[in-house]
């Protein structure tokens, strides 16, 4: 590729707080075969980039000048030769399933390679497609195809007031199934109440496995959709019915994982971004994403809109601050 032009994206130099986030001129490369140039008009935040600046992600930057960001929408301004499936002028979505190391959508344009893009659903504005690919893709990838949630199953959803685990409620409640919503504290439980979520457990107060014994008779979930690991997964195996299942699909913990001696049980990890290098997986994503959008079953739920690329840092201080609910937004 030939460098044609810059643009200006967001970088880092060390590892550290949102502090360390700053707003540069870089260049930008004219995209070759098979991949397609993007105007950014939104980006919606995820916690792995939090990890990732900090270096406790599960792989570390290529310092300096790392570039970050999983999820973003805008336009395609150009392809490169043998590019089949967009074209200019095409509102699309990013898929997450790329490397920060390779790729990082914080920035006004970026190069991205065909496959990691989709169409953004129909009649949809930016800001609401920024905050939608990962979190539905990762709930419906996680709950429905990796965990075969069915109507009237229980599912415990941990972390539930994150973008994904708003998500998740709605995804359940899309399915016929019970969400039971973990938080740790008490001041987002009616909002969860309000989202969906049939029950919620706050975890610095309750006991998470009597909690759910309690609200399913005694028998216990059917499900487990769990973003933390570390030693409390196993009380969340602990929560489940005999043969139950335990859907693993993040690290904010980064202990060991334990696992409960509950069995029979059935534990599987679910990578959104490896999952989403498949074209097929893509396409039924992008079809429940877009039917749900359509129907209203599925509501992005938005914590908060920044405006400009300069607001980056701000917008990680809410996301570490965890007082929020839903997906944290920056309108470039």
């Amino acid at each position: 590729m030939t460098t044609s032009s810059t643009t200006k994206a967001v970088l880092f130099h060390e590892l550290g707080g949102p502090e360390v986030l700053e707003v540069e001129e870089v260049p930008l490369a004219e995209p070759g075969p098979g991949e397609v140039l993007v105007r950014v008009e939104a980006i919606g935040l995820n916690r792995a980039e939090a990890l990732f600046r900090a270096g406790t992600y599960y792989y570390p930057p290529t310092l300096p000048g790392s570039r970050l960001g999983y999820e973003a929408s805008g336009v395609v301004e150009a392809v490169g030769t043998d590019v089949t499936e967009h074209a200019v002028g095409d509102a699309v979505t990013t898929v997450a399933n790329f490397d920060f190391r390779d790729h990082g959508v914080y920035g006004e344009r970026v190069v991205l390679p065909e496959e990691s893009v989709v169409r953004a659903p129909a009649g949809v504005d930016a800001v609401t497609s920024a905050a939608t690919w990962l979190t539905y893709s990762t709930a419906y990838g996680g709950l429905i195809e990796t965990g075969g949630l069915a109507p009237g199953d229980h599912v415990v959803i941990t972390g539930a007031s994150s973008g994904v685990g708003t998500a998740a409620i709605q995804t359940a409640l899309r399915a016929g199934a019970v969400p039971i919503a973990t938080t740790r504290g008490g001041a987002k439980r009616q909002r969860l109440l309000d989202l969906g979520a049939a029950h919620v457990i706050t975890t610095e107060s309750e006991d998470l496995v009597r909690e759910v014994r309690r609200v399913t008779g005694g028998v216990g979930a059917r499900l487990a959709f769990d973003a933390i690991g570390g030693p409390g997964f196993a009380a969340l195996g602990d929560a489940l019915a005999p043969g139950g299942t335990a859907v693993l699909y993040g690290t904010l913990d980064p202990r060991p994982v334990q696992l409960s001696l509950n069995w029979p049980q059935t534990v599987h990890t679910h990578a959104n971004g490896i999952t989403s290098r498949d074209a097929s997986y893509r396409r039924r994503a992008a079809a429940y994403i877009g039917s749900g959008l359509t129907s209203g079953a599925l509501t992005p739920v938005i914590a908060e809109v920044f405006d400009g690329l300069e607001r980056i840092a701000d917008a990680h201080r809410l996301m570490e601050s965890n007082t929020h609910l839903g997906k944290i937004v920056v309108r470039v």
